[in-house]
């Protein structure tokens, strides 16, 4: 019901000289003036027409007005409909109680004050009309929040059957990872063995040329038996659930160090390891590796006369938004540095970004595997570069926690 739409006022009295002057008094409101001269014609047109206000006299043959007030608040339709009673007798007390009761909202005695009456039915009319708003601004809301809600649910199931099919081929996809490197190993080691036969027992009947493919073929055999074994590796990772426990962060890249610390002394490189890096619940195992990769890496690529590493932990103010600082572990070297567009090829398996030989080798499944195991761990890894200064790894782990948190469980 728009603002400018017009209403129906019921006017019920047994004399028709009152509901003209009714008529008359009320024209200017410019409502819908529908006159009734007794209660059940009164009832007719409340069965066929929505009423905004009933105005009627007290006093009425067959049906009085006290009548007509209980019946028409017993249909649901009009249980709100605003009824006026006009009497030219005086009303008891109980006499209006009586009529409060059956529903009225009002009285007016008689003689009619024109602007009185007026003033009455203009209000409850006006109420009618934006109560009859409201209500159809509700159902419409209402619609369009079951249409949304609809909507939503589908999207959810969607999502749902979407998650459900990836988690599905990840697993399918890992599963063929550990089954493919795991058989072609079989044929790899055969032909490596083969190779070498050929080699020790028919190399007087080989020429130079015929050694040097031999020795080939086992090399790349060997290669690729390296390969298998990262991707075996990788696959694993990804597939097996490791516990979690709290650890200490500083025992776990002490034992770290212990492990890289030939290569370490063979390239020269001087660590230094600034602040304490605290608790987190973490897979020991894997954050050993995590850390061993990265100080490799940083020790590996690195071409200047004085190699420094450097390994510590920051925090980054709303940086999960979550409103609270994130505690961020980082490996800094001075080394050769990363090219902006190489950047995202770092962390694809078996991508490097040099020539086989180069750095050391490699089979550029390191970074891979470790971007897995800090996914796993809730947490996620990035790398600040600049070509020919060096590079900073930063990574998160999930579950970080203060010492004396750590020490609880620990107790």
């Amino acid at each position: 019901m728009s603002p400018q739409e017009k209403v129906n006022i019921l006017m019920v009295d047994d004399q028709p000289s009152k509901l003209l002057s009714y008529e008359a008094i009320l024209s200017e409101l410019g409502e819908n003036l529908i006159k009734a001269s007794s209660g059940r014609e009164a009832l007719q047109h409340l069965l066929s027409t929505d009423v905004a206000v009933v105005l009627m006299d007290v006093s009425m043959p067959e049906i009085d007005g006290f009548e007509l007030a209980e019946i028409i608040h017993q249909h649901p339709r009009y249980q709100k409909t605003a009824i006026i009673f006009i009497s030219a007798v005086h009303l008891t007390d109980l006499d209006r109680l009586k009529g409060y009761e059956r529903g009225a909202v009002d009285y007016i005695a008689v003689p009619v004050i024109p602007e009185l009456l007026r003033a009455k039915v203009s209000v409850f009319a006006e109420l009618y009309r934006k109560t009859q708003q409201l209500e159809r601004l509700n159902r419409g809301l209402e619609e369009r929040v079951k249409e949304r809600t609809a909507e939503l649910e589908k999207r959810a199931e969607a999502l749902q059957q979407l998650n459900t099919e990836l988690t599905r081929r990840n697993q399918e996809l890992d599963a063929f990872a550990y089954v493919a490197s795991h058989d072609l190993k079989e044929p790899l080691r055969g032909i490596s063995h083969f190779s070498l036969f050929l080699i020790e027992d028919y190399a007087d009947k080989l020429n130079e040329e015929g050694r040097s493919h031999l020795a080939m073929l086992r090399q790349l055999t060997g290669r690729m038996e390296v390969l298998l074994d990262s991707l075996l590796h990788f696959s694993r990772v990804g597939r097996e659930e490791f516990p979690m426990a709290s650890a200490n962060l500083d025992e776990i890249l002490a034992r770290s160090l212990d492990l890289v610390n030939s290569r370490i002394k063979e390239t020269g490189a001087e660590v230094r390891v600034h602040d304490s890096l605290g608790y987190a619940r973490c897979n020991t195992e894997r954050l050993v590796e995590v850390f061993t990769n990265l100080i490799t890496n940083a020790a590996k690529y690195n071409d200047k006369p004085r190699k420094l590493i450097e390994i510590g932990v920051q925090r980054s103010p709303n940086a999960n938004g979550a409103g609270v600082d994130e505690v961020v572990y980082y490996v800094r070297d001075n080394g050769i540095g990363i090219a902006a567009d190489d950047v995202p090829a770092i962390f694809q398996i078996f991508r490097r970004l040099h020539a086989r030989e180069e750095y050391g080798g490699g089979t550029g499944a390191g970074l891979t595997i470790v971007k897995r195991i800090l996914e796993r761990h809730g947490g996620r890894i990035w790398v600040e570069s600049t070509p020919g200064e060096g590079s900073t790894f930063f990574f998160t782990v999930g579950g970080v926690e203060r010492k004396s948190e750590a020490s609880e469980m620990q107790n």
